[in-house]
């Protein structure tokens, strides 16, 4: 796979996604203290800060999530003092550059109604965390087969300018009809209609969704490592928003 550079800049706003969305267009799906931020834990396990170098970031993340808390955060191979990794996995970014996108007939607008079925389906396919409040994190389309939910797609990240495209799965008995491409077209046209990009992100070792996106029009941006982090010592500051 070949790495695209969106910009000659240091750093670009999909370097720190789950902060600028969280910051941003999903300010009201979260929790924030100082230079950390989570969402609300119905809605999506993601943490984030405004920069992993920074320990006054890292002590926000503390009082966020207290002594012994979780956090799920990206691109942290080394942990501060009073921080240890649980473990880490690893995963690649792809941005849109030449997909066709397109409506699909039978793509219906999913919402909090069809939550139950969604979790089984996610339950059964494991796209990645579904929770039950994800639904409010964007657009999400889904096939059905004789009235029952068999293909999942959605939006999820929403930095300004850009959207997430995930929880892409389809039932195992309706695989090889094409209809995680057709929602991934029919998801990707919602977003440009809006005038935003899509991008995704996929486990690096998932050849056939990767070689998938790729066929499609995405292109590999960067590799990335997905961290849960334990805090081990007292939360350093009181919340103030």
């Amino acid at each position: 796979m070949s790495v695209t550079t969106l910009d000659a800049g240091p750093s670009h706003i999909l370097d720190n996604p789950a902060w600028a969305a969280l910051t941003g267009p999903h300010a009201h799906l979260a929790r924030r203290i100082g230079r950390a931020a989570r969402y609300h834990e119905e809605v999506a396990p993601f943490h984030a800060v405004s920069d992993e170098d920074d320990p006054r970031a890292w002590a926000d993340l503390a009082a966020l999530v207290g002594p012994g808390g979780t956090a799920s955060v990206r691109s942290v191979t080394q942990t501060p003092q009073g921080w240890e990794i649980v473990r880490t996995g690893h995963g690649v970014q792809l941005v849109d550059t030449g997909v066709r996108a397109e409506p699909d007939r039978e793509a219906v607008r999913l919402g909090p109604g069809d939550v139950p079925e969604i979790l089984d389906l996610v339950a059964r396919t494991r796209p990645g965390p579904y929770l039950p409040r994800t639904v409010e994190m964007g657009t999400y389309l889904g096939i059905r087969h004789h009235g029952r939910l068999i293909a999942l797609a959605g939006e999820r990240l929403h930095p300004p300018g850009w959207r997430e495209i995930s929880a892409v799965c389809t039932d195992p008995d309706h695989r090889g009809r094409g209809l995680a491409t057709r929602l991934v077209r029919a998801v990707a046209a919602g977003i440009k209609e809006r005038g935003e990009r899509p991008f995704l992100h996929a486990v690096a070792t998932n050849a056939n969704a990767i070689r998938l996106y790729e066929s499609i029009g995405f292109t590999l941006r960067r590799r990335t490592v997905f961290s849960l982090v334990r805090h081990t010592g007292a939360a350093a500051r009181e919340e103030t928003a």
